[in-house]
């Protein structure tokens, strides 16, 4: 509850996000892999993203 007014770090954000697009691709790879493939690029590109963001201390 006291993390209610907490906002999220860019790198908490893209965490998330990267998450997110895992998740629907394991759930894409067994109806279509095409698009599975597709979401893992994009989760890589957002992977890509994070790593530029410096270091937390």
């Amino acid at each position: 509850m006291l993390n209610l007014f907490k906002r999220k770090t860019p790198r908490e954000k893209l965490e998330a996000e990267y998450r997110k697009l895992l998740e629907e691709a394991h759930r894409l790879s067994t109806m279509n892999r095409a698009a599975s493939d597709q979401k893992r690029a994009e989760a890589e590109a957002v992977l890509a993203r994070m790593d530029q963001l410096p270091k937390p201390t």
